[in-house]
């Protein structure tokens, strides 16, 4: 049985709906660009495992989490075998900025260190942005999605999807109306949107260790790649 416990208050805010501990694993197979066309999941010969998550590192995680403000709902275990897992992970909702909180699409499953990122990113570097540059905050980051059990395209090597570990980001939608997104507004938007575009990926660049947006190459053309590490390659 689920053991709903309520989210702290975040301080000039209204209440962040409650979190619900102990669910079963839930597998987002997202569109992420960067790694089409995804393979089919690997045959091992036994069903996914979902086991609790219970450790203190991964409790302190989500208290943390639950502090920033993020409306989430904390997820047991995914062992998929293949290379493909999920430890410490959550479905996340809702974010908070400085004034209000905002909607975060697609994210069934996502490792809850990069959601703590992914929290403060959305924050200081997109929420901040949004009303400094374009004179309204947000109601939305719209996303691919995260845990995604698959190959980087054209390797062999597994992409940090199938661990839950990255995250793609495909447009801000404003309280004023405005939906800015990587596809139409990097190149084909207004000359401050292109501005605010740039100004968050150079936010993300430094908090993730890897950042790939539509410079990096056509694959990427319609979101922003975020990903855990301790490397810093931002293109």
């Amino acid at each position: 049985m689920s053991n709903r416990i309520r989210a702290i208050p975040f301080p000039r805010l209204p209440r962040i709906g409650t979190i619900a501990a102990g669910l079963g694993a839930v597998a987002l197979l997202s569109a992420c660009a960067s790694d089409k066309p995804a393979p089919a999941r690997p045959t091992t010969g036994t069903a996914p495992v979902a086991r609790p998550a219970t450790s203190a590192e991964y409790q302190m995680c989500r208290r943390e989490l639950t502090e920033q403000g993020a409306d989430f709902v904390a997820l047991d275990d995914l062992l998929t075998g293949g290379g493909c897992s999920s430890t410490n992970a959550v479905a996340l909702y809702h974010l908070v900025g400085d004034t209000s909180r905002f909607t975060v699409t697609n994210v069934d499953r996502i490792g809850c260190p990069l959601s703590q990122t992914v929290a403060s990113w959305a924050r200081y570097g997109v929420d901040r942005a949004a009303r400094q540059m374009l004179g309204s905050g947000l109601v939305k980051i719209e996303t691919f999605g995260s845990y995604s059990c698959r190959n980087v395209a054209g390797s062999t090597r597994r992409s940090a999807h199938s661990n839950a570990n990255a995250l793609d980001i495909a447009a801000f939608v404003l309280a004023d109306g405005r939906r800015i997104s990587v596809k139409d507004g990097w190149d084909n938007g207004t000359e401050i949107e292109r501005r605010f575009l740039r100004v968050v990926q150079g936010s993300a660049c430094k908090r993730f260790g890897t950042v790939l947006g539509p410079d990096y190459n056509a694959a990427h053309n319609d979101h922003f790649h975020v990903e855990m590490g301790d490397g810093s390659f931002c293109r």
